[in-house]
């Protein structure tokens, strides 16, 4: 590095130009494909140009998304990674206070600043240009760099939500409340706050002495879900506090949030996807976070509807997902011939395993046992133990343990790849996704047990979580550029783990 320039903007210095002016100038740099760029952040540059009216191109390395590449548990903040990995701490050009800014230092102060901050840019390039494999950066430059400029205009374009339906739920909702809460008295011989865990603790243990037949742990006279969950089975009041808990949250989370963060310029919902925080190689949302709806439930659903077409008379939401993703990788990776069979067969899959865990013909598969098959196939993906799932279907350890030996002796090459998944992890202290993603699992050498625990099922689950991630990003991608190669009226609008969502004019949609 010869050169670095600062171009005063926006700050209240002497000499500012004009951004108009400025990005108007640089406009043929950013938008020239053949003027080789490397970034902090990719997708936060491109949402910064795209509002001016540029495209930036040409962008071939992003310093935070190597960072998460090599190590997914790494910290990959800019300042983090120039102590950690070229042992440089940058300069700060704050005058004392945390709400001091730039404004508040001389011109020559912040060129040393920026030119500081450049030069460290391309030193970090150059570090994990070299550290990183042939396979890492075939990951960054075919999945995560494109998927930055996916994601940003994603993030551009938002989602639009309707309004009245969603104060329509809230009031839905607070009928629920109120009725539940009138039950709940009733049941407690008193009022109280039931948002309250310290006066629920006293109404449910104190006042009423409930006991579960079931462990609730060492916490004493807790009101956590695990607890109130067991008690549900055998005292109505519990129930209905858990639903209580249900509405409230829906409520204050999405009917009465959501709207508050419609931008007021396009009216839309914009949510931001984080490339870089998922331990799996999974994206995650936040502000607000709208891949945590609820979808197995009815008032979940409910929420799902408040999300529309801001045209709704010209234009449609369409959704694609992947079917059982993890579950099909699990049997593809594992090869074991009968899970494989299971899916080729036509059947429901989670029928099928029930027809096998209880040896019962598939026609005598009831629905209490295609739910327990349901969660014992996804717990198996999640490195599930008897303990957990015992926990979660609401029966002894014992008999959890034994739906899972039962599982495995239907799919014994599943059980023989997962131990392969736990001894490799060990050997090489990483699990690897399909496409060569690695996460590192130091928990697996750690002393305490817990925490070993928490490494081999990080060892089982990770390669398939993560190659789902994968395989998702990769489909953003390919649809992205399949609906800008098509010339039609649609665009990405959402994302929410293995499901895409479109917005598309009623022209270009099947139906």
């Amino acid at each position: 590095l010869t050169e670095a320039y600062y171009i005063p903007l926006n700050h209240s210095l002497e000499n500012q130009l004009v951004q108009r002016v400025v990005f108007d100038g640089l406009r043929p740099i950013f938008e020239d494909n053949s003027i080789k760029k490397f970034v902090l952040d990719a997708k936060i540059e491109a949402c910064v140009l795209s509002k001016l009216g540029i495209d930036l191109r040409g962008v071939i390395f992003d310093t935070m998304l190597a960072c998460y590449i090599k190590n997914s548990n790494a910290n990959s903040e800019f300042d983090i990674q120039c102590m950690e990995q070229i042992n440089h701490i940058l300069p700060t050009i704050l005058s004392g206070s945390k709400n001091s800014s730039i404004a508040d230092n001389d011109i020559s102060t912040v060129k040393a600043y920026v030119g500081d901050v450049i030069a460290s840019l391309f030193e970090l390039t150059n570090y994990w240009s070299n550290s990183l494999d042939e396979n890492e950066l075939k990951i960054l430059s075919d999945i995560e760099l494109p998927l930055a400029f996916v994601l940003a205009k994603m993030e551009e374009i938002g989602v639009s939500v309707d309004v009245e339906y969603l104060n329509n739920l809230t009031v839905e909702f607070d009928e629920k409340l109120q009725s539940l809460e009138t039950k709940i008295y009733d049941l407690a011989g008193e009022s109280f706050n039931i948002n309250s865990p310290k006066q629920v603790a006293y109404i449910l243990f104190d006042k009423l002495e409930l006991k579960s037949s079931k462990k609730r742990g060492k916490t004493k006279n807790s009101t956590s879900a695990e607890v109130l969950n067991a008690l549900a089975e055998e005292y109505e009041i519990a129930r209905l506090i858990l639903d209580y808990r249900k509405y409230a949250k829906l409520k204050s989370t999405y009917t009465e949030s959501l709207p508050a963060l419609i931008d007021s310029v396009d009216n839309r919902i914009h949510t931001s996807y984080n490339q870089t925080v998922t331990t799996t190689g999974r994206l995650s949302s936040s502000n607000p976070n709208l891949q945590n709806i609820p979808i197995r439930t009815d008032e979940g659903n409910k929420i799902r509807k408040a999300f529309v077409p801001a045209d709704r008379e010209n234009y449609l939401l369409m959704s694609a997902d992947y079917s059982q993703i993890e579950l099909r990788l699990l049997a593809h990776v594992s090869g074991d011939v009968n899970l494989i069979n299971a899916f080729n067969s036509g059947v429901d899959v989670h029928t099928l395993t029930a027809s096998k865990v209880f040896e019962v013909p598939i026609s005598e598969v009831t629905k209490d046992m295609r739910y327990k098959a349901k969660a014992v196939n996804f717990g198996i993906v999640y490195g599930i133990g008897d303990f957990s799932l015992g926990k979660d279907l609401g029966i002894s350890k014992k008999e959890a343990k034994a739906y899972i030996d039962s599982y495995f002796a239907t799919y014994p090459d599943v059980h023989a790849f997962i131990k392969r998944l736990i001894n490799d992890a060990r050997d090489y202290g990483y699990a690897k996704t399909m496409l060569g993603r690695i996460r590192y699992i130091p928990e697996l050498s750690a002393k305490n047990k817990m925490v070993q625990a928490f490494g081999e099922r990080a060892a089982m689950n990770s390669p398939i979580q993560g190659t789902a991630a994968d395989i998702i990003k990769v489909a953003m991608i390919n649809v992205d550029k399949a609906l800008k190669a098509a010339g039609i009226d649609a665009r990405l609008i959402l994302q929410v783990h293995d499901e895409l969502i479109i917005e598309a004019h009623k022209d270009c949609a099947q139906i």
